[in-house]
Parts: C-alpha cells; sequence; structure tokens
C-alpha cells in the first residue's frame, strides 16, 4: 500500500524530537536521538513505543557509514559513495540506492531492480513547509524515514562545512 508521509521542513536533521505524520496530519512515528560522532543514533519509534527503526553512525571519517536496523535487527549499510560528478548512496544487505537531486530534497530510493521504495519531495503545507516521503510499502516506511534523516543531516553539515570560512594567517591575541 502506497502511504505519505510528512516531516516539518526545519526539524529532520535537528537534535530534537521530530514527529512524523501521515496524510491525515496524525502522527505516527517519533524520530529521537542525535548525530555527530561515532556510535551516535536516531531511533523511530511508533506512537504506541515500539522501536520499529534505528540508524547507527558507525565511522564519522571520509566515507561515512549508518547501520539500518529493523527493530533490533541489523538490516543494512548506507555508505556515501563519492563520485566525481555527484554523490552517490548504496544501502548494502538492502539493495538499494539512493538517486536524484539531494540538494534540493527531491530523489528517490529504488531496489537494484528498479522497483521504486520511496520519493522525497518538499511540499509547503497551511502549517508550514515539510518533507513529503511517498512510500511504496508501508514497511519500508521507518528504513525510509532514517534513510532521509541521514541524507538530510549529510546535506546539513555540507552546507555547514562550505559557509566556513578558514582563518588565513597569523595574529596577536
Amino acid at each position: 500500500m502506497v502511504s505519505e508521509f510528512f516531516i516539518q521542513e526545519q526539524q529532520l536533521s535537528n537534535v530534537t524530537r521530530t514527529l512524523v505524520k501521515d496524510e491525515d496530519g496524525k502522527s505516527t512515528f517519533l524520530l529521537v536521538g542525535r548525530w555527530g560522532t561515532r556510535g551516535d543514533a536516531l531511533s523511530l519509534y511508533a506512537m504506541n513505543g515500539e522501536l520499529v527503526a534505528s540508524i547507527r553512525q558507525t565511522s564519522f571519517a571520509f566515507g561515512s557509514r549508518f547501520e539500518l536496523y529493523k527493530g533490533f535487527e541489523k538490516v543494512g549499510v548506507l555508505r556515501k559513495i563519492l563520485n566525481l560528478n555527484a554523490d552517490f548512496y548504496y544501502i548494502q544487505h538492502l539493495h538499494w540506492t539512493v538517486l536524484g537531486d539531494i540538494k534540493n530534497h527531491h530523489y528517490s530510493i529504488y531496489q537494484v531492480n528498479h522497483n521504486k521504495i520511496m520519493e522525497m519531495s518538499k511540499a509547503t503545507l497551511f502549517s508550514g513547509d515539510y518533507f513529503s516521503l511517498v512510500v511504496t510499502n508501508d514497511e519500508d516506511a521507518p528504513l525510509c524515514i532514517c534513510v532521509a534523516a541521514v541524507l538530510d543531516y549529510w546535506l546539513y553539515n555540507k552546507k555547514k562545512h562550505q559557509n566556513h570560512k578558514p582563518i588565513i594567517g597569523w595574529g596577536t591575541c
């Protein structure tokens, strides 16, 4: 069954509690956790308190890796594979690839056999700007939400580092 989920735009990469809502505006998931150092994790809970998915940062340096869990079972490893023209993302074990315009939050997740798993885009609603995640199979929704959070984190940090201007020269205090 195809479902659509909404995450408020300014909330996805924040170190905060983030509500994920369905197309009726009903809260369906709660995303909690933090990023930045090895071992940090985001956990996704159903509104009844059940842990449905999580993603854990396992390496922080070049070629960051994140392990994906469905419940408590490891189901995949998300890797950012650098390319000359663009970033390429691959999720081992699930055989998912992420393609599209990551910078503008318009991308899709595909299985290697070209079946679409999820499509991400931006949406403006009366209550603000949101990310819209259209997921083909409801069972994949928790993992897709975790992947979207990581991609937004990478994009946010990439922009933050591009805006940082190094201080050149010697100064005195």
